[in-house]
């Protein structure tokens, strides 16, 4: 019987590269989201499938497919990784969302906190562009 000459370190599919990432955590694999946050997930995408419903009875079935074509195409504008942050402005104003008020918009931008990593840029576009796997960078240390 012969063993495996490499153990595999893969977890969930990705590689954990200590030497870019740092060493991971247990804690973030193994905690779920607050129930209150899944809550909320749950009935926002109850609310949009609801409207989709009542877009498609009203202008027809062709607008809500027009309408995920367009979420598509504005969801893929993003500016490359590095110090100004991707503010997906079309997107937001497309589909709503920038008349939510979010915590970031009163209290600081997580981006500005002390433990906040810079970004790797060259790695992040090595991801972008399907020539490297992971994460694009861990956001805290």
């Amino acid at each position: 019987m012969e063993f495996p000459k490499k153990i595999a370190h893969e977890i969930g599919g990705v590689k954990r590269d200590a030497l870019r990432f740092g060493l991971n955590g247990v804690k973030s694999d193994i905690v779920g989201s607050h129930p209150l946050e899944s809550s909320y997930e749950s009935e926002k995408r109850c609310h949009e499938a609801m409207k989709r419903r009542i877009i498609g009875h009203t202008y027809g079935t062709a607008l809500p497919l027009q309408m995920d074509m367009d979420t598509q195409i504005l969801s893929r504008f993003q500016r490359p990784a590095g110090p100004i942050p991707s503010s997906m402005l079309g997107l937001e104003v497309y589909t709503g969302a920038i008349d939510n008020f979010g915590f970031e918009d009163y209290l600081n931008d997580p981006r500005d906190s002390e433990t906040f990593k810079p970004v790797d840029f060259h790695h992040a576009m090595e991801v972008r562009l399907g020539m490297s796997k992971g994460p694009v960078a861990p956001s805290f240390m």
